[in-house]
This record gives structure tokens, sequence and C-alpha cells, in this order.
């Protein structure tokens, strides 16, 4: 950059004024412990439902020395998926009002100039920018694949999961480098007093070397406790719009930032579709009177004769990676029984085939998902056949297992020795 480049720079950063009289150290240091408190488990979350799709079936797969340890995803308890996934997408929402409110907070040192006198400064202001860069970048893409929106022409699975990884090593050197700062500022000033403090009494925080308190400040519009009010009320609108997709019952229709299977079916079948039929390509005639079960490529199985084996009902959770789930009761063949019909008794694996095309239209699962007593081959839901929207003539639920490997419209199975 030539010296009348910046100049150039310098005087119209200089005309970019912040005269906010909110902004200090003490509002952005709050802003931040709520991010450093709920953000790790948001990343925690996330990481683990990569591991939950299982070996070999974690997307993107590879991803050299950034592949976590991979383990056989445990089925106990049922709940586990619905869990990590509520939270990760639920939490992930939930944030963002703060998310937004901090970089308000900091928004004067992002256009500060020169952008760094030291190397230790050049170091913290990359990490803000990455940490700025990826968690935007984290958000935006989340959402719009809640909404089965791919504007953005690559692979939600292989982009999210990368900007995962930049987001947690911007992170880690962010906190490492302003958290003594943070609690020093949180010691700076009681949170019951400021949230005492009404509008006429809120003045300005004591000047920073950090440049985060206008040099010249306005009168304040807004008491902090009122910005935090905004904040909170934020927080807690966001909350009741997408924990209906979770948590389920009158809440649900309320899930407006959550919208896949807010339309669902009818009668026992009445609970969210991420997948229609017709989306998938499978038609009445393929899951009509010639359809068959093929167990080990040698064994068939018609719906019937399925019914006719020993059935198992079990009240079992379906969380989707979309943020949804949702708890029915299941009734169908267990596989593990099926595997021993297969000359099979001790099942170390099974691969799991649909009638659809596509990357998940086949699932492996580890010895402890077949064994478990509660996973089935589910017939019927809820007392009633299953539509062909979730899976009619037959799917596979299994407990804690994320819901894209419950495989709808079965074909197959193989079951496979330890």
């Amino acid at each position: 950059m030539t010296n009348s480049t910046r100049s150039v720079a310098a005087r119209v950063l200089g005309r970019v004024r912040f005269r906010s009289p909110l902004r200090g150290p003490w509002l952005t240091s709050v802003f931040g412990a709520v991010l450093l408190a709920c953000l790790p488990l948001v990343v925690i979350t996330g990481l683990l439902d990569y591991v939950a799709y299982g070996r070999g079936q974690s997307i993107p797969g590879d991803v050299g020395w950034l592949h976590l340890p991979i383990f056989d995803w445990p089925a106990r308890p049922s709940w586990l998926f619905r869990l990590t996934q509520g939270l990760h997408v639920g939490l992930g929402l939930v944030l963002v009002p703060v998310v937004l409110a901090k970089l308000w907070s900091v928004i004067p040192k992002l256009f500060a100039w020169p952008p760094a006198r030291s190397l230790a400064q050049a170091l913290e202001r990359i990490s803000l920018l990455l940490l700025v860069g990826s968690i935007l970048f984290e958000i935006a893409t989340g959402v719009l694949n809640i909404q089965y929106d791919y504007v953005f022409g690559f692979s939600f699975y292989t982009g999210h999961y990368l900007g995962a990884w930049v987001f947690i090593a911007a992170f880690v050197t962010h906190v490492s480098l302003k958290l003594p700062t943070m609690v020093r500022a949180l010691r700076s000033r009681s949170l019951r007093k400021e949230l005492a403090t009404p509008l006429e009494a809120t003045e300005p925080e004591p000047r920073d070397e950090n440049g985060l308190v206008a040099e010249d400040p306005a009168p304040p519009t807004l008491s902090r406790r009122g910005l935090l009010g905004v904040v909170g009320g934020g927080v807690l609108l966001v909350g009741v719009l997408t924990a209906g997709q979770t948590i389920g019952g009158p809440l649900r229709d309320l899930a407006f930032l959550l919208p896949r299977g807010r339309e669902p079916g009818e009668g026992g079948n009445r609970y969210p579709v991420n997948r229609t039929a017709a989306a998938a390509g499978v038609t009445g005639q393929a899951t009509g009177a010639p359809w068959r079960l093929k167990v080990n490529g040698a064994k068939e199985f018609t719906r019937d004769e399925l019914l006719a084996l020993p059935q198992h009902t079990a009240r079992l959770p379906i969380a989707c990676v979309e943020g949804w789930s949702t708890v029915q009761t299941w009734t169908g063949v267990r596989l593990r029984d099926l595997a021993a019909l297969a000359g099979v008794p001790d099942p170390g694996s099974a691969f799991v085939a649909s009638l659809e095309r596509g990357p998940f239209a086949r699932a492996t699962l580890n010895p402890g998902q077949v064994t478990h007593p509660d996973a089935l081959l589910a017939l019927r839901v809820n007392g009633e056949d299953l539509s062909l929207d979730h899976g009619f003539p037959a799917r596979v639920i299994v407990p804690a297992l994320p819901g894209v490997h419950c495989t709808k419209w079965v074909r197959s199975i193989d079951f496979r020795s330890v």
C-alpha cells in the first residue's frame, strides 16, 4: 500500500465516528462472557453430531488431519442425538442476538487505523477478523441449511465443518489474548448496579486503551440495562420461535425459524417429515404389492410376512440434522430378530439400503445399534401403518441414531457377523 493510499484510507476512516455512550470494555465483556460460556457447547455438540454419523459415513469424509477420532455412537440413552443436535441448532440460533450485540460493541476496532502497531496487536486483529468472518459464515450457512436453501453453491457439510475449525482456531486465539482484559473489565463495574441505573443516570465508561469508548460520546438514548434487555428479549424471542421443533407440543406451531415439517401428516402419521416420497423419487408403485425386503441377499419377506413375525413396540425419538425432533410410538420387527432369521445370531453391523437414490439412501449400523432391544424395522407408528412419506412399507428406527440414517423405504438389509 502506497503512502497516498494510506493517507486516503486514514482520512476515510477518520470520518467514521461511533458516538454511542454505551460502548466500552465492560459492555463488550458482558457479551463476551455469555459467548465464552455458550459457544463451546455449540461447537462440541456440532462435532459430536459429526461423529454420530458413524464410521465411514461422516460428511465430509476426507478432511485429512482435521478428522476427529471416530467411535461407535452409542444407542443409549435414546435421546442422545436429539439432545446434541437440538442444542447445536437451537443454542446456535438463540445466541445470534448476542453475537450481533457483541459485534456492535466492538465495531470501532474494525475501523481502527493503522490496523496494528505491534506484532501482538496484528495477531489480535487477524484473530478478530477470522473470528467475525467464521462465526457469520457458520450462522449464515446453518440458517440456510435449515431452510434447504443452498444458494452458496458448495457442499454445506464441507463448508460448515471447515468453517467450524477456522472458528475454533480464531476463538481459542482470541480468548487467549483477551481473557485477562475481559476479566478486568467485568470487575470494573457491578452488573447489579448497571441493571439498576436508569437512562438519565447513564454515563460513558472511562476512556480505555482499546478505543471502544467514544471520544465524543453522544447523549444516551438507551440505558445499558435497556440494551441488555433488548438483547435478552431477542434471545427469548428466538428461543420461543425455535424451541418447538425440538421440544414439540404447542410450541411446534411457533417454530417459524425452523419450518421443516411444520405441516405434518394425519392421524398416527402426524409428525414432521424431512423429505417426502415425491422429493425422494419413491412412488406408490415401488412400495406396493411387488415390494419385498431382501435380507442378506437370500431371504425375502413381503410386508404381510413381516407383520406375521413377533412385533415389538417402543416409544423413541427421531432427530434430524436441521434441528427438529419428535417422539413417536413405533411397532415392527427387532433388527436382531431379523438378523437371527438370516443366520447371523451375533450381528456386528448392518448395511441398510433404501428404494430412494442419493447420498443418504444407505446407512451402516454399528453393533450396539443393531442389537439394541428397541432397534426396529418399523412397520407401524402410533398404531397405524406408516404413510408413504414416513417410509411405507418399512423404515429403520434406532435409538439415538441421526434421523438421516433411520432409513425410509427400506429395500434390503445385510447383516454381518462380528
